[in-house]
């Protein structure tokens, strides 16, 4: 594809490439050879150099990928050799190093447990990349679906956004239908049973996973919900009374301890749980409850390194072979810098014009004040004598009384004066604050339950919002807010799926 051009040739960085110029073409995305198969590689290479596809086309990929979804169960069955891939969050330059960590894409089967967009800028990249190869590679490419793939947080977080931005509405609808069709687990080689969240008090047996009508919103209760949201309870030993815990962290489904756990496996003769839905310091988390020589009974798996460009943690993808599970470990990549919230670089300057104009007035009002104060002592040193000389008595004391309500005048406005410099003053301070710290606060910002600052915490300038930014374990703690399924309201509406040997009709 045709690069930007450069005609003033005035990049700042020569060494890096400029973005392709225009949109993948259709031939090059699906050319001839592949039989209306998508070509991966070219796509891989395009979308790394920032590149775009046409709407149109982006259409045609997820209609193909979903003729191959809607008909896979919501139990899967899969055997190793099997790479399983935690949370991605839109973090496209660190999804293409896990390929390389993971294994080569045409040879590896691969199963990823959800939670594909939000959170990072490259939510789009990372569904047009992963779509294309599940349908070049359907019988070694699987998806399960996470809780972010929803309507409720894809709203609330930046991926509804991200599609406006690069798309519409009409995208981001037809992306939402499509995660309606996701499986929502899988049996490892018959010992492992492999979620997005956890287990679920209305999970007996597995037979109950293939119940669930899957085709719509996820709901705020009940099985469906749990294993996409539920948590392992955050202690050694698992212990929990009655094995189970609403989950105050998320807002809804259950903390679940080792009770609970362990009856579910014995039940259904599996010895793991392997899931994803938690950030974890080193990629991943071996949950020994019945102790450290024991096989763990859950494992969290977590494949989004530096989460947010925060958090500072590994990623981590597992791998089974031969019967036995491997961690592969993986740090993160450096991307290309986006403005946050995908604003525009008009957006963007408007607290540095802001900082300019507020400086502009300062100095104005100050201006203004000592030149009131030059013309007060002005008048008391010189005029004042000079007008007494040439006045009769009774003048004389007009003119004191004049010059006591002029006093009394000039203390008013110069109260005033003070008093809107103290304002301006106050207002120069934050939006320096504001400048210099943009994107730490819009980090910040992320990480606070209504999306707004700490009341007083741009007064206190850089140092307090750099110490808010600092440490894994404090950033988990401030983000966990976020971890909450929203408070929105989104219509139960089925999707039309035809199964096959099946007439078309309303899940």
């Amino acid at each position: 594809m045709e690069l930007l051009r450069d005609p003033s040739n005035d990049r700042v960085v020569k060494t890096l490439k400029p973005p392709p110029h225009r949109p993948l073409s259709n031939q090059l995305m699906f050319p001839d050879k592949l039989k209306n198969k998508p070509d991966w590689r070219i796509l891989l290479d395009h979308l790394s150099k920032e590149g775009r596809i046409a709407k149109d086309d982006l259409i045609k990929l997820v209609s193909e990928c979903n003729k191959i979804l809607k008909n896979e169960g919501n139990l899967i069955y899969l055997h190793d050799p099997l790479t399983v891939v935690g949370d991605i969050h839109g973090q496209y330059y660190d999804l293409v190093k896990m390929f390389d960590v993971g294994g080569n894409i045409e040879t590896t089967k691969y199963l990823f447990l959800g939670d594909f967009v939000d959170r990072g800028s490259f939510s789009i990249e990372v569904i047009v990349l992963v779509y294309a190869i599940k349908i070049n590679f359907p019988n070694t490419i699987f998806f399960l679906r996470g809780n972010h793939e929803c309507r409720q947080l894809t709203s609330f977080f930046n991926f509804k956004d991200e599609c406006l931005y690069k798309y519409d509405q009409e995208t981001y609808d037809f992306l939402m239908d499509s995660f309606d069709l996701f499986p929502l687990a899988c049996v490892v080689n018959n010992k492992f049973l492999a979620i997005h969240g956890g287990i679920s008090p209305d999970l007996k047996t597995l037979e109950d996973i293939k119940k669930i009508d899957r085709y719509h919103e996820p709901p705020r209760s009940g099985l469906f919900c749990d294993i996409l949201w539920s948590d392992p309870v955050d202690n050694d030993q698992g212990s929990l009374e009655n094995g189970w815990r609403g989950n105050e962290v998320r807002g809804c489904s259950w903390f679940f301890g080792v009770d609970a756990v362990h009856r579910f496996l014995q039940r259904n003769n599996l010895i793991s749980v392997i899931r994803a839905h938690e950030a974890q310091l080193e990629g991943y988390k071996m949950h020994r409850w019945k102790g450290s020589s024991d096989f763990p009974v859950v494992i969290t798996i977590f494949s989004a390194p530096n989460y947010c460009d925060i958090y500072k943690n590994k990623g981590a993808v597992i791998k089974f072979e031969n019967n036995t599970l491997n961690i592969q470990q993986f740090k993160d990549t450096p991307h290309p810098y986006l403005l946050p919230n995908f604003m525009d670089v008009f957006s963007w300057s408007i607290p540095f014009v802001t900082e300019k104009v507020t400086e502009m007035l300062y100095m104005l009002l100050k201006h203004e004040d000592q030149d009131q104060e030059s013309e007060d002592e002005k008048i008391n040193q010189q005029d004042i004598e000079k007008f007494k000389q040439i006045t009769q008595s009774e003048k004389t004391k007009i003119f004191e009384k004049n010059k006591s309500l002029q006093k009394q005048l000039s203390k008013s406005g110069k109260e005033k004066l003070r008093s809107r410099l103290k304002f301006v003053a106050t207002m120069m301070k934050m939006q320096k604050t504001l400048r210099e710290e943009n994107e730490s606060i819009v980090l910040l910002k992320g990480a606070c339950p209504d999306k707004r600052l700490p009341k007083g915490l741009l007064l206190q300038g850089k140092e307090a919002i750099t110490d808010a930014l600092q440490e894994f374990n404090y950033m988990k703690l401030a983000d966990s807010i976020n971890e909450k399924m929203p408070n929105i309201q989104i219509p139960q509406q089925s999707i039309q799926i035809k199964k096959p040997g099946q007439s078309s009709k309303k899940k």
